[in-house]
């Protein structure tokens, strides 16, 4: 069975080019898009304690994207780059979090398919950064992250599928990368992840 679907629109040339062109630039907010996962995760913790059944992966997950995080950072110091004094705020993440749904459940449902997705796009978009770059220890590092991150968009459906019909999931994932679409292609193209 197939625990995610495609994204529906491929990241655009000039994204990549942007991304090649400021690297450094692309790094903090990758960096920063590293924590933010990692705190995504364990929020899922603190928020759904009662959900044995998916803690143990959410941890897993949450180490994972902290050890990307630590990564990421050892890269930057290599060339000299120091994170920001702040987080920048994510366009694309905020504004699918405004479609989600209220309800308690409904929410439930909704931020693990968005964590998906988010996912999902992210090994889109680190599969072309490793095939834009030349430096062969880039290139395996982001070559692994791509597949990180492609695990990581079929995981957190497979967290839905333990508390949600098949049918109910899967319709609101195609729901939801139909937004995502929507909300990718009004972002202002610039050197970060999303």
């Amino acid at each position: 069975m197939k625990l995610n679907l495609d994204i529906l629109v491929p990241s655009k040339k000039e994204w990549i080019e942007a991304v090649i062109s400021d690297f450094d630039e692309f790094l903090k907010d990758h960096a920063d898009c590293e924590r933010k996962a990692s705190a995504m995760a364990m929020s899922f913790v603190a928020k759904y304690p009662n959900r044995v059944e998916i803690i143990p992966e959410l941890i897993e997950t949450a180490v994972e994207e902290l050890e990307h995080f630590q990564q990421v950072y050892a890269l930057m110091e290599k060339r000299g780059i120091q994170l920001p004094h702040q987080m920048k705020e994510d366009p694309y993440v905020k504004a699918l979090l405004k479609k989600c749904h209220s309800g308690i459940e409904e929410r439930f449902l909704d931020r693990l398919l968005i964590a998906s997705v988010v996912e999902t796009r992210g090994a889109e978009r680190f599969k072309l950064v490793e095939e834009a770059l030349e430096d062969p220890e880039l290139k395996r590092f982001y070559k692994m992250l791509w597949v990180s991150e492609a695990k990581h968009g079929h995981i957190f459906v497979k967290m839905a599928l333990n508390y949600f019909d098949k049918e109910k999931v899967y319709d609101r994932l195609e729901w939801w990368i139909e937004q995502e679409k929507e909300v990718l292609e009004g972002l202002e193209i610039r050197a970060a992840l999303h």
